[in-house]
Formats: structure tokens, C-alpha cells, sequence
């Protein structure tokens, strides 16, 4: 699969679609059961991921200590009301029911302190997002986004798929100027 390490990993299997075996397998499992589940917990390696439901973030976590093997907890309450048919709407298309929207944790993109920069960094985070007819940037946590960052993003990339809606949530200020300067009728 390409992936680099675990936070990684992470950062593709928030974003839906992944498998390894594409004919057999639609890689949709452990996106929507993650979203299922009033808690989603997977340890695997030295990351911790956490998805709440309810929660605008899920939670990844890297500890020193690096663990063999990965451990998956999911949490239900027996009272829910929450319903499977819910899950799949809010993640899928009125027309043919396919799974067309998705919401991409942005922060993981990020290593440590590296701060959000390059077209690199872009193409990583937009690996696969073409498999969406909706991408939901989600940027709770990202203090700023470089020029590059941003135009790779909401200029190169949504000029080659005119058909996509991207999607920047909770964005502040500093990023939505760099979105908004990419964005702008000002191409170069």
C-alpha cells in the first residue's frame, strides 16, 4: 500500500476506501464501523487512534513505546438510537446510495512539528480522495497551511476534478486566507 509508518495508515483509513484485496473487499468496513460505534479504538504499533461519536475529532495519539501487534475496542451502548441506515446517509449519495463523501482529520498529514507546507505534503493527503464525489477537509487543529500546501489542494487538484466538492471545515482564519488566496480568480 505505500504507507509510511502508522499515523500513516491512520490518515488512509479515516479517509474510507482502503483494502488490500479490491476484489473481494470494498475497504469500507472500518470507516463506517468506526462511525457506528459510540467509541472506536484502535491500537496498533505506537499510535493510538481514537474516533467518539459525537465528537468533532478523533483522537491519535503516538507513545514512545511501540507495541507488537494491533488491538481494535468498539463500544455500543445498548440504548442507542442511532441507527446503521443514519451512518450510511450521512456518508452516502441520494442517487445510487454509493459511498461518495468523506471527511479527511487534516492534522494527520502532519509529523511532529512539521507545519503543513509543501505539495508534497498536499499529494499525500489527497492520495485516493479522487474515489469521493465529496471531500471534507476537516483542519480542527492546523494552525496555518503554506501557499503550496493550499494551492496543490484548492486550485491543482480541484481544477483536475471539476466534478469534486472540497470541503474546508473548521478552518480558522489564517488557513481560509490561504484557501481563499488559492482559490481566487487571480490564477497564475
Amino acid at each position: 500500500l505505500g504507507l509510511h509508518d502508522e499515523r500513516h495508515s491512520v490518515l488512509e483509513l479515516a479517509k474510507g476506501k482502503l483494502t488490500t484485496d479490491p476484489d473481494n473487499h470494498t475497504g469500507e468496513g472500518i470507516f463506517f464501523s468506526s462511525r457506528m460505534f459510540d467509541s472506536f479504538t484502535i491500537l496498533s504499533g505506537n499510535v493510538y487512534f481514537s474516533h467518539t461519536h459525537g465528537e468533532v475529532e478523533d483522537w491519535i495519539l503516538e507513545h514512545q513505546k511501540s507495541q507488537t501487534g494491533t488491538m481494535v475496542v468498539m463500544k455500543l451502548s445498548n440504548n442507542t438510537s442511532r441507527t446503521s441506515k443514519q451512518v450510511f446517509d450521512s456518508f452516502t449519495s441520494d442517487d445510487d446510495y454509493g459511498f461518495t463523501k468523506t471527511i479527511v482529520p487534516v492534522r494527520l498529514t502532519q509529523y511532529g512539528d512539521d507545519k503543513l507546507v509543501s505539495r508534497s505534503q498536499a499529494k499525500r493527503l489527497l492520495v485516493r480522495v479522487d474515489k469521493f464525489k465529496t471531500v471534507i477537509f476537516d483542519f480542527n487543529e492546523v494552525e496555518s497551511i503554506g501557499q503550496a500546501f493550499a494551492d496543490e489542494v484548492f486550485r491543482v487538484f480541484a481544477n483536475r476534478h471539476p466534478d469534486m466538492e472540497l470541503v474546508p471545515l473548521y478552518a480558522n482564519n489564517a488557513v481560509m486566507q490561504m484557501i481563499n488566496r488559492a482559490t481566487s480568480s487571480e490564477k497564475p
